[in-house]
């Protein structure tokens, strides 16, 4: 079974940050909360453990990973961003988006679309996962804890230890964060198009 971790919401314990990156460091795969909703995690150069969230999610080659980063300082290393795309970005987070942007050749070739050579990116609002960032010192390998036999995403972290502890490392209780996916945005060509609504609100992109 996995690590059952609980961290406070708003004050992370530092102790137990630690122990969450150490086991990702070692090529752990987590469910850890976000602002919208839990999240699958892990290490960004980890192969093993991506090809595990690939099998857990039932994922077919196209699928864009996430990027999470603690900033948009981080941003310019994974993802090709001109200036009226960073001023956008710059509106929109941290929050409850993920946009598709162009990838670097900084980004791992297993993470990006095949064809496209784009990947997401995003900047949470939440002090569990800003804190895992902060200490990891660099972007988790991330993607929406959306199982294909489930209408809904989980958003109990005990059910889902329960339920899927035995594919996991860790996962993090950090109380209710939602049920819905971010809001994922395509900012390739320049002009917002929404992809997926979900937690964040489209209309404030279209509008933009």
């Amino acid at each position: 079974m996995a690590q059952y971790l609980d961290i406070h919401p708003e004050s992370p314990q530092a102790r137990l940050i630690s122990q969450a990156v150490a086991i990702v460091q070692k090529g752990g795969l987590m469910v850890y909360p976000t602002d919208s909703g839990y999240a699958l995690g892990c290490h960004i150069g980890d192969k093993a453990a991506l090809d595990r969230i690939r099998r857990l999610r039932q994922l077919d080659k196209d699928h864009n990973f996430t990027l999470v980063c603690r900033d948009l300082s981080e941003l310019a290393t994974y993802a090709r961003v001109d200036n009226a795309t960073f001023r956008l970005l710059k509106n929109f987070t941290p929050g409850p988006y993920t946009f598709l942007l162009r990838a670097t050749g900084e980004v791992p070739k297993r993470l990006m679309h095949p064809k496209r050579k784009t990947i997401g990116i995003r900047v949470p609002n939440n002090p569990i996962a800003l804190a895992l960032l902060e200490q990891l010192g660099e972007p988790i390998m991330s993607s929406s804890f959306i199982l294909p036999n489930l209408e809904v995403q989980p958003s109990d972290p005990y059910d889902i230890n329960e339920a899927y502890g035995n594919q996991l490392d860790l996962v993090i209780n950090g109380g209710y964060c939602g049920d819905l996916p971010t809001t994922v945005v395509d900012l390739t060509e320049g002009t917002p198009e929404v992809l997926r609504e979900g937690a964040g609100d489209p209309d404030l992109l279209r509008n933009h």
